[in-house]
């Protein structure tokens, strides 16, 4: 792996961002990052030790409000799998696991099968979140969040609509026997 690219690109000063010198500016910065890979480990494991303290309302709380801030950033109508992306990386922004497309098996008469749905993300091991972009969701949608909350044993769930044209409309909170 490459760790320092400063030998590449060494100007004496960023320059300013121009469409001439965009180019330049841009490795700058990927540069950057990629020699500022490794350097936070330290921080990193506690962010992950403060995540895994958290519960599952105060990761439902980050959830949502970054969902809403995408949905304002991007407005509704895009495909499932832009928000999901980014969403995605929103949450690992703010210290939390983030696994996405996470089989959830099923057992049907004795014999497991690993594969039986996919929930969109799984934060922290705790919160399902499930996402949508359609103009309404339906019983069906909700029905699905509750089955992957049952068959996951996670306790909390969100259904997130990014296709309604306000947010805080297309937001349903699904619980299995959580403590509030």
């Amino acid at each position: 792996m490459i760790r320092n690219l400063n030998c590449l690109i060494q100007p004496f000063a960023k320059p300013p961002r121009t469409p001439r010198n965009f180019g330049v500016t841009f490795s700058l910065r990927l540069c950057e990052k990629i020699n500022n890979i490794g350097a936070g480990k330290k921080d990193d494991s506690r962010r992950d030790a403060e995540a895994q303290r958290m519960t599952e309302n105060e990761i439902g709380t980050v959830v949502v409000d970054r969902a809403i801030a995408i949905h304002r950033e991007l407005g509704p109508g895009l495909l499932e799998t832009v928000y999901e992306v980014i969403l995605a990386r929103e949450l690992q922004d703010q210290g939390l696991r983030v696994e996405r497309q996470v089989p959830v098996a099923i057992e049907y008469k004795s014999v497991r099968f690993d594969e039986g749905f996919r929930a969109d993300i799984i934060v922290a091991g705790k919160v399902i979140v499930e996402l949508k972009s359609v103009e309404r969701v339906t019983a069906a949608h909700k029905k699905q969040v509750q089955t992957y909350l049952r068959l996951t044993g996670c306790k909390l769930g969100y259904l997130l609509n990014f296709g309604e044209v306000l947010m805080k409309a297309g937001i349903t909170r699904c619980v299995n026997g959580l403590e509030e």
